[in-house]
């Protein structure tokens, strides 16, 4: 499965066609909420009581079939995710009535969708413009339309492969990567890419939106204004961060075919209050995923001692985060702590006659892939 983002540029008419549309599954997601206070209830409890919604409401049948079962996929999804929840001793509640604003999509799984011409036709809406930057490969099986915050409109198309070519994996292109705050990644090859740390840039405009949003009545016009300015101003900076991440990401899947990273425990590093925010606005977790689906194969190792370890000699030497330079006492290795740890991470998956090797979790993605490379052929490390 593949999927494409493109953005569209709906007509005025079309727009509130589409706004509509968001409503009508809104109405009936929180249909769907009313109905399971009784008790939990299967998908196929769902679509029997779509039926006779739709025979209480005869105006449902004016929208497209797909796009209101979808509701009742959606709303399965919802109550398997709070049971999950539970089951893993969280504390929940039961599922909330969607506001307007909240819900900002909706379905067509299947068919009632076409795309040609620059124009994505969409059953019982219409011609909608949309901006196709790359041509789509597989079959079109889901077309999902989304409008975010600001008020623009996504399409995300899901396309079925026909065939997939497993990789050729050359196991000499490996390489450890660190992620931090004041570098962003500092890889053993010794490349650095600084973190631009975009919400930090972008925080004194984004507190005077807040201001002008204060002071306003809550409700008025002047506060809905006020407010899609700070929308706007949170899409740019989500905006930036994604577009580094892509970047820098994909030059490093074209590089090396192996990278090798840390298995971070972020819910427990955000209990520092000192560096939250930076980590949050780093967001090491979403650039570990475009990581992990670009590249062919990702591992990730137990960070215990990374920036500790002298990666010439193995002699540990503790050193506060404020200590920027690694200095070993044993061998006179005096490097960048970044730099050292990423070595660290990289030995961890290289065979040492000096230490025993360590196991180390590779994503289930990549398992699946290069499970064949691993029965066929035999390999080494070099550092």
């Amino acid at each position: 499965m593949r999927n494409y983002k493109f953005r569209l540029y709906p007509t005025v008419s079309q727009e509130d066609v589409l706004v509509n549309n968001i409503n009508v599954c809104r109405w009936v997601y929180n249909k769907f909420i009313e109905y399971s206070k009784k008790g939990t209830v299967s998908q196929f409890d769902l679509q029997d009581y779509l039926m006779e919604l739709k025979q209480q409401e005869s105006w449902l049948y004016n929208y497209n079939a797909k796009m209101l079962q979808m509701v009742c996929v959606q709303m399965s999804g919802s109550q398997k995710a709070l049971k999950s929840l539970k089951e893993n001793g969280r504390k929940t509640g039961s599922l909330r009535f969607a506001r307007y604003g909240e819900y900002r999509t909706f379905i067509y799984n299947q068919s009632g969708y076409k795309l040609e011409n620059g124009k994505l036709i969409l059953s019982k809406i219409g011609d909608i413009k949309i901006k196709q930057h790359r041509e789509i490969q597989g079959k079109i099986k889901q077309v999902i339309i989304t409008k975010t915050k600001s008020g623009k409109w996504y399409c995300s198309v899901t396309c079925e492969l026909d065939k997939t070519q497993l990789p050729i994996i050359n196991f000499k292109k490996v390489v450890g990567i660190d992620v931090g705050i004041k570098n962003f990644t500092y890889d053993s090859d010794g490349f650095v890419a600084p973190n631009p740390l975009n919400l930090k840039k972008l925080l004194k405009p984004l507190i005077r939106v807040q201001k002008k949003m204060a002071r306003r009545k809550y409700g008025s016009n002047n506060y809905l204004k006020a407010k899609k300015w700070y929308q706007i101003m949170h899409e740019r900076i989500a905006s930036r961060r994604k577009d580094f991440h892509h970047k820098l990401s994909t030059i490093y899947a074209r590089k090396y075919d192996v990278i090798v990273v840390e298995k971070l425990n972020l819910t427990g590093m955000v209990k520092n209050h000192h560096l939250a925010k930076s980590i949050l606005d780093s967001g090491w977790n979403d650039f570990l995923q475009k990581l992990e689906y670009k590249t062919k194969m990702l591992i990730k190792v137990d960070p215990r001692n990374t920036s500790v370890e002298c990666s010439e000699c193995k002699t540990k030497v503790p050193k506060t985060l404020a200590i920027r330079i690694h200095s070993c006492p044993q061998c006179g290795l005096e490097i960048d702590r970044d730099h050292n740890a990423s070595i660290n991470i990289l030995h961890k998956v290289i065979p040492s006659e000096r230490r025993e090797s360590t196991p180390v979790e590779i994503s289930k993605r990549s398992v699946t892939q290069e499970a064949h490379v691993f029965r066929h052929r035999q390999f080494t490390l070099s550092a």
